[in-house]
């Protein structure tokens, strides 16, 4: 009997990737905002009889899901942009904050009777900080200007440290312990100084591993490893793990370019399918919270929930607006860099104040929240909880289902940086070709090469070089007309498949085994990805 209740527990956890793995491929075919319909999916099934409840472990979250992917956002992220904007991203990803945290405080205690002020000041640092994971894939999809998604990047890195490290600091007043405003300043600085201190540590010295190996599976098991151990590092040292990941990803990231070609490869395919299985258990957990939460108010009055989640929620999202329009001046002051950077205007920031979707971070922090403060029982701990929930909920279906409309109404879209990229590409394209073609020029001249290995390797560095102005036209003529590197994509894509049918079929036959079918399958996947890419 034992058994048979553990199997069925192990079959329910299984349902769980299984599940958000479904319903985020159906999102994806249909061309829907994935995370946004897992929560919805979650919320659909946790009311289903039988379905038991599955109430996130905060730890669990904090250490297995949100290092890996800060992770991933820091090592994709670039380092040049974020800095180009650190003032902009700095007064969202503290300062927005910790506004928030006051004014959600504020709210809270002015509005719910019997509320102590720091347990409002909690609540307030539970859904202080913003999952732009969300917002960026649908600006990303729908092209908005580069500062734009990199201003939501940023946030979204760094803001979550800002809002952990706030929320130990309510804990500890509203469990009692005595603290002053500079203790807690001093918690912050302290914090974030020795996070980064860690990543900065960790960085280098795995970088210098990775460079030595030679061995692509043990250089991506190195950074698989890196999130968990800087966070850990971190977290041990009593700072602030956030940072940490971020600084080491950033770090990794940035000199990424230094690893051997197969190694890049392998890990960007595990980071994508790794951070598409996190995001899509994550969300759906998200919508399976609600049971376990309910089961905690059945005592309340709904008229009263209801007000009181509504308008918690329309002070989390006021505040946001509140403070970015006024905000976004400050920037251009100190720094001069940011005055003569395109102006995000008032169409960007519109968008940066809708995408404020709260997720994982918020929920996982609410449930930390003890179930006693000095040997009483946590003052409204349940309602926490729940405003969390709804505000987590209202944020992600209101705000996430109509920000591709607002971008659309709004007219904002990076066309003009997508034709500026493609420019400089092409020049970028047509200056390394040419350094290659004088490169083998000279090495003919000292080794007297094969005339016929020389004019092959001239025509494809020629074709690499054409391939990357004809891009501009989209691969057709003026008249429609396919263009000659279309056409060369073209047919070596039906070449290649001829090829793998003549070895499959010969796999079939047993004339060659299945390693060797693997390794020369591997060769025109390689070939054709190039093509892809062309």
């Amino acid at each position: 009997m034992i058994w048979r209740v553990e199997t069925t527990h192990a079959l329910w956890l299984l349902a769980v990737p299984v599940g958000a793995l479904m319903v985020a491929a159906g999102a994806r075919r249909t061309g829907l905002p994935a995370p946004l319909i897992l929560v919805i999916a979650g919320l659909g099934v946790s009311f289903v009889p039988g379905v038991p409840e599955f109430e996130l472990d905060p730890e669990f979250v904090l250490y297995v899901f949100l290092p890996p992917l800060l992770f991933s956002a820091a090592w994709q992220s670039s380092f040049s942009n974020l800095r180009d904007n650190v003032w902009s991203i700095g007064l969202l990803s503290v300062g927005l904050v910790l506004f928030t945290v006051f004014a959600v405080g504020y709210a809270a205690h002015l509005l719910i009777p019997g509320l102590p002020l720091t347990a409002a000041f909690v609540l307030g640092a539970i859904v202080a900080p913003p999952d732009a994971v969300a917002a960026v894939s649908v600006a990303q999809r729908l092209g908005l200007p580069r500062r734009t998604t990199t201003v939501l990047v940023g946030e979204s890195l760094f803001n979550d440290a800002t809002a952990l490290t706030a929320f130990r600091v309510a804990l500890i007043a509203a469990t009692g312990a005595g603290f002053t405003l500079m203790e807690g300043i001093g918690r912050f600085l302290f914090a974030a100084a020795v996070g980064a201190a860690v990543g900065l540590l960790l960085g280098p010295p795995l970088h210098w591993l990775r460079t030595r190996l030679d061995d692509p599976l043990v250089e991506n098991g190195i950074v698989l490893v890196a999130p968990f151990a800087a966070y850990l590092l971190a977290e041990t040292a009593h700072a602030s793990g956030v940072i940490a990941v971020v600084v080491s990803g950033l770090y990794l990231g940035h000199r990424a370019t230094e690893s051997a070609a197969v190694t890049r490869l392998i890990g960007h395919s595990f980071w994508k399918i790794m951070v598409f299985l996190l995001e899509s258990v994550v969300f759906l957990l998200i919508g399976l919270q609600l049971p376990p939460i309910l089961n905690e108010l059945s005592e309340r009055s709904w008229q009263q929930l209801t007000w009181w989640a509504v308008a918690v929620f329309a002070v989390t999202v006021a505040a946001r607006f509140a403070w970015v329009f006024p905000a976004s001046r400050i920037p251009r002051l100190l720094s001069r860099r940011e005055r003569e950077s395109e102006d995000l205007g008032w169409r960007g920031l519109t968008v940066v104040s809708w995408a404020g979707m709260r997720g994982v971070v918020s929920l996982a922090a609410a449930f930390a929240i003890p179930f006693t403060a000095g040997g009483e029982p946590f003052p409204g701990r349940d309602l926490i909880l729940f405003l969390t929930f709804t505000t987590v909920l209202g944020t992600l279906l209101v705000q996430g289902l109509t920000f591709p409309a607002l971008i659309r109404l709004l007219g904002i879209g990076g066309d003009r940086e997508r034709y500026t990229d493609t420019v400089a590409e092409a020049g970028a394209q047509h200056a390394a070709a040419r350094a290659s073609l004088e490169r083998l020029e000279e090495l003919n001249a000292a080794e007297d090469l094969d005339a016929a290995v020389v004019e092959r390797l001239r025509q494809i560095a020629e074709h690499r070089q054409m391939g990357a102005w004809e891009r501009l036209g989209g691969g057709t003529g003026p008249a429609g007309e396919e263009l000659p590197t279309a056409t060369f994509r073209r047919l070596r894509r039906e070449m290649l498949a001829a090829e793998r049918e003549v070895f499959v079929r010969m796999r079939d036959e047993r004339r060659i085994d299945d390693a060797v079918l693997t390794r020369v399958m591997h060769e025109l996947d390689l070939e054709e990805v190039a093509l892809e890419r062309g």
